[in-house]
């Protein structure tokens, strides 16, 4: 057996496995979806978890509370997009990061030699961003190497698909300026469908350490970091394609950083057909799989995993449903 050949039939393997692991995942939510009990329902796909929570409708941004003020002793953000053919929402990424008008901000986008448009795009921003577009080894390190360098008090990368929303690095900055023992923050996310138009909302409750050694529940796409733990833990580890978030965040919680769940939307998740959270399903089984046992010593069951993080998911249950009755705002 050739060396070609033999990568070919690797290649054929991975993508049925991820295929057959995408058919497990539907079959589950299927099966959910036709439980009699709406809360055993709820309680198999929790509001955070799941997307499409009601019909698509415009994304009202100016429904948010407006920025606080900046102060001229703002403290410096560095900012990054990893990007590969992604140029049909790469557009409303970096417009949703150099709209906030943020005036000590360094916002570079590396993208990994992409062919559908996106250097043209990318020109035609002009000199209103740094970019770099040449050949990467995925994700992480495309990541790695927008960060080369940085000169910044606060970190954050967005992927190409996601967006900040209004004034979320001025109300950032302000709570670092004010809690200076806070080492990581994130807040609640918007879903938005691939035309841009809303889906559903998650709003989180406090942090909670325990459950995140279970489950990854932060969304990245709102996370934000101070530079002294990049320094302190280390880049993001390369050698995760799909899991490098939880890697990052679980490295920064066992150095004894301290984290806050912050009370405000930072942020949209996109949902699309070609987004690696669907597209890598079987790889990320494996790559938290590998988290978990560094962590917690052990291969914990489904079983045990829903208990773990049970009380965590009654609590973001509860915020789900006292902000939709308004008794909670944001």
């Amino acid at each position: 057996m050739d060396d070609e050949f033999r990568q070919r039939l690797e290649q054929r393997l991975e993508q049925l496995e991820n295929r057959v692991a995408l058919l497990e995942r539907n079959q589950d939510l299927i099966a959910a979806g036709q439980r009699r009990s709406s809360l055993r329902s709820l309680w198999r796909r929790p509001p955070m978890w799941t997307f499409e929570q009601y019909p698509p409708r415009l994304l009202n941004l100016s429904a948010f509370p407006p920025a606080p003020a900046i102060p001229a002793n703002a403290p410096r953000i560095t900012m990054v997009t990893p990007s590969y053919n992604h140029a049909q929402y790469l557009d409303a990424t970096i417009e949703s990061i150099v709209s906030q008008n943020y005036p000590k901000l360094t916002y570079h986008v590396q993208d990994g030699a992409s062919i559908d448009g996106t250097l043209d795009l990318l020109k035609s921003r002009g000199e209103g961003i740094s970019w770099t577009s040449e050949p990467d080894k995925g994700q992480s390190n495309a990541i790695n190497l927008g960060f080369a360098g940085a000169d910044c008090e606060i970190m954050a990368y967005l992927n190409s698909d996601d967006m900040l929303l209004p004034g979320a690095l001025a109300y950032v900055a302000d709570y670092f300026m004010s809690h200076p023992n806070v080492d990581v923050v994130y807040g609640h996310r918007v879903f938005v469908d691939r035309e841009g138009l809303e889906v559903g909302r998650a709003v989180l409750p406090p942090h909670d350490g325990k459950a995140l050694q279970y489950a990854d529940y932060i969304p990245q796409e709102t996370m934000f970091w101070r530079k002294r733990v990049w320094d302190r833990i280390g880049p993001i580890d390369e050698s995760f394609h799909y899991a490098m978030d939880w890697d990052f965040i679980l490295r920064a919680q066992a150095a004894e950083c301290k984290f806050v769940r912050l009370p405000r939307f930072l942020a949209c998740f996109r949902i699309h057909d070609a987004q690696k959270t669907a597209s890598t399903y079987a790889l990320g089984v494996r790559e938290m799989g590998i988290l978990r046992r560094r962590v917690l010593g052990f291969d914990p069951t489904q079983m045990q995993i829903r208990r773990a993080i049970a009380p965590y998911l009654a609590r973001q249950l509860a915020y789900h449903y006292a902000y939709k009755l308004r008794l909670l705002r944001y």
